[in-house]
């Protein structure tokens, strides 16, 4: 349970209490295990979801980076080392994956323009020049420089962008394809579905549990809807939305049908493990086609993760006056690590994931949570048809209750100053409307800088928000640039 009164006396405890300051946050080993497992149930559709998305592009030459159980292999895999380096290294309650939409980016505009080998190069690459950034002290320079009432901004924004995803995901709220609404409630304006039922039961269940103040409350519900959406599946025989046939099941389950598994081990296969070019996606692409990838997958890194990991320190009450968190190198220095990490082993930039304010939902406060969280990842190598049985409608219902606790840092945002409102206003917005933390940043930096400028008042810019407005200048004109460029 989220708990921001915690208290955060030192102690002067050895082990395992020490190592992760676990009484000094005000936190217990119990509820760290609770908030790890829990965060793990919530971003564990990934094992599934990376390979769907990865696998629906082909290369430059047409082929498929690898099989299905490859790719789920290696993303749990990355996922496991690299969530158990943030906890041990920088003692944070926050999980690493592959980033969704960056997957995205490179399948659809970077593989389609080389070879898959080229393309993880290429990640690679960018993850490196990150991890320079950091070791220089830039961008730990530029998250200094934010002012504090736009990085609770930044937090709030976060937090309704995934409430969003979670509605979103168990298919209480759908896109329309058609007209002038981009969205809709359920299917033509209505519920329906037996996985939206699931989905509803579990919300309740939640957030009842948490008004009770029930310890363990967002574990709890996973399990009991889980097991109710088992039972439902068996009975009903609903299905997945998109069928083997390629028909649509428009009230079928999102990603993982429920269903007691016929095995519970399987063999994994890293076969893809190394299996990048440093240097190829510059003779097949071009410099210039491959400056504008790169730069476009640095800007989503780069501000991505200064959002969440501030997102996950407001909730966990972990920052300090200016907004920072405890050990903000380390955490950066770990999540660059993972952006290059990622395409070595074929999967995408890894970074760091917003799901891990369930886990902080839940009570953790420290990295041994995401310790916890990686070694599940890691068993999901083997355990992956165990993983599959929890359906996103049982576990998004985390991420509306979560969405609903940041949003309360917004009492934090001075509304009557409307050189900080205005921003503020535009920063939470456009999260959610544009799908994208960097997209949400990014407005509300550029309208920091614009209006401190017309009113008479741009030096009182810090110089690191000129030369990021400007990178973000770059960033929303990437196509246009792109196509003059040729």
């Amino acid at each position: 349970m989220t708990d921001k009164t915690s208290t955060k006396t030192p102690t002067t405890t050895g082990g395992l209490d020490g190592f992760f300051r676990i009484s000094e946050r005000g936190s217990t080993v119990p509820r760290e295990i609770r908030g790890g497992v829990v965060t793990f149930l919530t971003m564990a559709y990934i094992i599934v979801l990376n390979p769907i998305i990865l696998l629906a592009g082909k290369d430059i030459n047409g082929d498929s980076i690898g099989t299905f159980a490859q790719v789920a292999a290696a993303t749990a895999l990355a996922a496991g080392v690299l969530t158990i380096l943030m906890g041990v290294v920088a003692n944070y309650p926050l999980a690493l994956a592959t980033g969704l939409g960056l997957n995205a980016f490179v399948t659809f505009s970077v593989a389609s323009q080389m070879t898959w080998s080229d393309a993880m190069g290429l990640v690679v690459i960018e993850g490196l020049i990150i991890l320079l950034l950091v070791l220089t002290g830039f961008r730990e320079a530029v998250f200094h420089a934010v002012p504090a009432q736009l990085k609770i901004a930044i937090s709030v924004g976060i937090g309704l962008f995934i409430a969003l995803i979670g509605l979103v995901d168990a298919g209480f709220v759908r896109r329309t394809g058609v007209g002038p609404v981009p969205v809709e409630l359920g299917v033509a304006g209505q519920l329906a579905g037996w996985p939206v039922l699931v989905f509803v039961i579990g919300l309740v269940l939640v957030v009842a549990l948490y008004v009770r103040q029930v310890k363990g409350a967002i574990l709890i519900s996973i399990a009991i809807t889980t097991v109710i959406a088992i039972i439902v599946e068996k009975v009903a025989k609903v299905g997945p939305t998109f069928t083997d046939d390629g028909g649509v099941n428009p009230t079928g389950w999102n990603l993982n049908v429920p269903a007691l598994p016929d095995k519970v081990l399987d063999v994994p296969d890293f076969a893809l493990l190394g299996n990048f070019n440093l240097l190829g996606s510059w003779e097949n692409a071009g410099v210039v086609t491959v400056v504008l990838l790169v730069f476009t997958l640095l800007l989503a890194d780069f501000f991505d993760t200064m959002g969440t990991m501030t997102a996950i320190g407001a909730e966990a009450g972990l920052l300090d006056e200016d907004g920072n968190p405890p050990n903000t190198k380390r955490i950066l220095i770990v999540d660059s690590i993972a952006a290059a990490a990622g395409g070595a082993v074929s999967v995408s930039s890894n970074t760091s994931y917003i799901e891990s304010a369930t886990g902080v939902g839940e009570g953790a406060r420290t990295g041994l949570a995401s310790v916890v969280t990686g070694v599940l990842f890691l068993l999901a190598t083997a355990f992956a048809p165990l993983v599959e049985i929890v359906p996103n409608e049982a576990a998004v219902p985390a991420l509306v209750l979560v969405g609903f606790l940041m949003m309360q840092q917004v009492r934090g945002i001075d509304w009557d100053d409307l050189e900080i409102a205005i921003p503020a206003f535009l920063t939470i917005v456009l999260m959610p409307f544009t799908y994208s933390i960097s997209a949400g940043i990014g407005a509300g930096f550029l309208a920091f800088v614009l209006i401190k400028l017309v009113r008479g008042k741009a030096r009182e810019v810090h110089p690191l928000m000129w030369i990021v407005a400007a990178m973000f200048v770059l960033y929303f004109a990437i196509s246009p640039i792109s196509s003059w460029v040729g």
